[in-house]
Formats: C-alpha cells, structure tokens, sequence
C-alpha cells in the first residue's frame, strides 16, 4: 500500500470553485472604460462637495427653502407661501402635520422592513454565523418573506376571549412607538411639535405600553398569559422610576423640558451629557431595555412564561406585531438616548456642515448596534434579580444623584466662571460619587465577584474564535 495520503477526486462543483478568478485578479482585470468612468465620478463628487463647501462658508444656503441641512426650512417656506395664497389655517395646519406624519411614518415603517435582517445578521457575526442569506442578494427579502408568511398564518382566537379586547392590544402597542418620536428634533427646526414639557410627554407616552400588555394577557383568558401580563407589567413600571428620575436630573441641569433646548444647551457647551450625568445615561439605557423587552430584561419572552408570556395567545400576524414593535421602540430609545446624552443633531459644530438629522441618525443606529451586542452576549436575568436591581440599587443611587445635581444646578447658574471648567468639575464629581456609591451600596447589599481560579478551557480547546480560527487553517 502506498505511502501516499488519499485524496478524494474533485468533483465538478469544486473544479468550477478552483477555475473561478480570485478577487485579486478580478480587480486588476477591471476593464479601462469602467476605471475611466469611476474616475469621473470621483471627480464629481469631490467638485460637488467642494461646491457645497463653499456655499455654506459664503452662508448662501442660510434660512433657504433649499438648505438641505434642516428641511424644517422648506416647510416653513410652504406654510408661508400657503398662508400668502390665503389657504384656510387648518389646511396649512393639517399639510404640516400630514408632512411630518408621513416622515415618521416612513422612518419607521422602513425600519420595520430591514430592522430584523440587520439585527439577525448583526447577532450572527457576533456568534461567527452567516445569518438570512437565502431569500433576495444577501438574503435582503427575508423580513418580506416573513411578514408574507405571518400574514397567511391563520389567527385562533381563544375560547372565551372578548374578542373586542383581544384584537386592540397588537395596534395599541404601536400607539408609545409612534406618538414617542413627536418631541424629538431633527434639527432646529425639524421637530414634529417642540412642547415646552418635552420630557413629561415622553414619560406618559412610555407609559401607555403597560395598558397594551396588561389588557392582551388578560383579553386572552388564559391564566399563564394573565400571570405573564402581571410580571412584565410589575417590571415596566419598576423601571419607570430610574428612567424619570434621570430625565429629572437632565432637565434640572438644562434648565428646560423641552427637548429642542436640551438638545441646544448641549451644543451651545459642546459637551454631551452623558460626561457629565453618567449614571442617569445608564439607568435611562438599562430601564429602557426593561421597557421594551429588549434583552438581558426580555422577561416577557422568559422560559417561565410559557412560550411568550403575555402574548402566548396571539398568532400570525397579530403575534408578529408584537414582535415588531420591539425594533420600533428600540429606535425610539435610541432617539431618546441621543437627544437627551449625546448631543442629539448636534456634533461640536459639524451640524453646520452635515444635515443634523443625518448625526442623529448616526447616534440612533450606533445605540441600537448596543442593543444587538448585548442581544448576542448577555444572558437573562431573573425577574427576582431584574426587581432586585431596580428597586435595591437603581433607584436609590438615581435619588442620590438628583440632589447632587441640584446643587449643581443651583451652583452653575449663580457661578460666573467659564463653563469648561465648572461642567468639567461636575463631571469628575458626578463620576467619582458615582464610582464611591455603587461601591458601597454593592457591598452593603452582600454583591462580590466571583472569582474563578481557573481560565476557561472549553472555549479555548473546543470552541471560541481561537478554534474557529484552527479550523480555517488548511492542514
């Protein structure tokens, strides 16, 4: 028998794999016309930027209809123009709205489309998976398939449901999702309706997510349902402390409610909130996620709530609107989270060269990109660990930190120093209380790290990256 190792023949597939070109050659064997053509087009773009530059150095563009850095600016030329033809006020009224309207509408209708391929392509680069990559190039079409599929599923009704009740909670639960973006601005003057009391609204409308839960767990008569209801909702209200008493702390240190001057105290200081109230930052984005059901606090979709908690009942479309809400919201609290810590369309002065909305955006997709990490990495909690957190270490350090800072509000608005250096103590104060009372209050309450006396060998010699990366390399 011969020395030599076997060798499986190559089949077809495998010969025509090894016939392809690599991407090396691919790239050097781009035809003259198409590099000719790329090339023009760069040209373009960098002569249309400079252009653009230009204008708005020489300050051109300012308070135009075209200014395309804050289209609030187009609709204030047309509400003019409409009131100058002598339009009926609530036809002006009403074409305003309807143009706002439709922008949210549309921001979060899309969102709703590929929300899902990103977030489950996202989680499956984090597990060293290929995620949907079927249906469509890059498997593009699968949140199509999947609303197409959810739509022909039959709706089974419980026996003894109230059938009214039962059908309004998947649309109500739309209601915070969509009423919640009203407040936030755009840009300085793209906001739906700027209310003087920005974070109240913001507050209650968040609230109208336990009604929506509580009434689908209860229409279902089904008494898990009911049970699964009664801990999500016990949950979200939990957590709506820690979130308005770090909306408390923010609007004490702005001096307003109204989100666009939040938003403008932040930028006229350059500085974003969060150095300076890091603990609110946190609670706000760590009860928030308890508010949506996002993870590590999705109790709602607990082992021990049978299948889906509150909305077991629910089938085909009905259930998948709950399931789709959850992106919306998580959106929504990524606008929320920029506007009031990071500076919202502001960017230490580039708003004047990029459209703020496209800042904003960028923010809002960078929190939710958090969202799909700790969605990927961290396991859930227990309701009991979830209440204990809230109620034995959240809220009291949150009740803490609002008479800090408002001293520190006092202090700041009688001070006359420079900003810098008074904003920069507050947060090298705020930073270090922060750091003494978790301390403290995480020994008081019996919390110690566990320490491990060995390093995990499971995933270094059988699974993990480092496997990963054995496996890839040819013998």
């Amino acid at each position: 028998m011969s020395d030599q190792p076997l060798r499986r023949p190559a089949t077809p597939m495998l010969q025509q794999i090894a016939a392809r070109p690599t991407m090396r050659g691919t790239l050097l064997g781009v035809p003259l016309g198409v590099k000719v053509i790329g090339a023009l087009f760069g040209l373009a773009f960098l002569a249309l930027n400079a252009a653009i530059a230009y204008v708005v150095i020489d300050g051109r563009l300012d308070g135009k209809w075209y200014d395309f850095r804050d289209l609030g600016n187009a609709v204030e030329s047309l509400r003019g123009w409409t009131e100058d033809e002598g339009f009926h006020p609530g036809v002006i009224y009403g074409i305003s709205a309807l143009l706002g309207g439709l922008g949210i509408l549309s921001l979060v209708g899309v969102w709703l489309i590929i929300g899902p391929w990103v977030e489950r392509r996202v989680i499956a680069k984090f597990q060293i998976r290929v995620g949907p990559n079927r249906n469509g190039p890059f498997g593009l079409f699968q949140s199509i398939a999947d609303a197409l599929k959810l739509m022909q599923k039959e709706v089974i009704i419980p026996r003894g449901a109230d059938r009214f009740l039962y059908f309004v909670p998947p649309v109500m639960i739309f209601v915070p999702a969509l009423l919640g973006w009203g407040p936030i601005p755009w840009a300085e003057k793209m906001a739906y309706i700027d209310l003087d009391v920005g974070i109240l609204f913001t507050i209650a409308i968040s609230s109208l997510g336990v009604l929506a839960v509580f009434l689908a767990g209860w229409a279902s008569n089904n008494h898990y349902s009911l049970l699964g209801a009664m801990r999500t909702v016990a949950m979200m209200v939990s957590y709506e402390i820690p979130i308005s008493l770090s909306l408390l702390s923010v609007a004490m240190l702005t001096s307003s409610m109204r989100l666009s001057q939040i938003v403008a105290w932040q930028g006229h200081y350059h500085v974003w909130i969060i150095a300076i109230l890091p603990f609110a930052a946190f609670a706000f984005l760590f009860a928030s996620t308890a508010e949506i059901n996002r993870t590590p606090n999705d109790i709602g979709e607990a082992e021990s709530e049978i299948v889906a908690g509150f909305y077991t009942e629910y089938s085909g479309m009905k259930g998948g609107l709950f399931m789709a809400v959850e992106l919306g919201n998580a959106i929504l609290v990524g606008a929320l989270m920029s506007t009031f810590f990071l500076g919202g369309y502001t960017m230490f002065g580039l708003e004047e060269w990029i459209p703020g909305y496209i800042i904003l955006l960028t923010k809002i997709l960078a929190v939710y990109f958090l969202f799909v990490w700790l969605r990927a990495t961290l396991p859930r909690f227990r309701l009991d660990q979830l209440m204990g957190f809230a109620w034995k270490f959240l809220i009291p350090i949150s009740m803490v930190q609002v008479f800090v800072v408002a001293i520190e509000a006092s202090v700041f608005a009688r001070v006359t120093a420079p900003a810098l250096f008074t904003l920069g103590a507050f947060a090298i104060v705020n930073l270090s209380i922060t750091i003494l009372l978790v301390k403290l209050w995480a020994d008081r309450l019996g919390y110690a790290v566990i320490q491990h006396p060995t390093k995990p060998v499971l995933t270094q010699a059988v699974g993990g990256l480092r496997a990963a990366e054995r496996i890839r390399k040819p013998a």
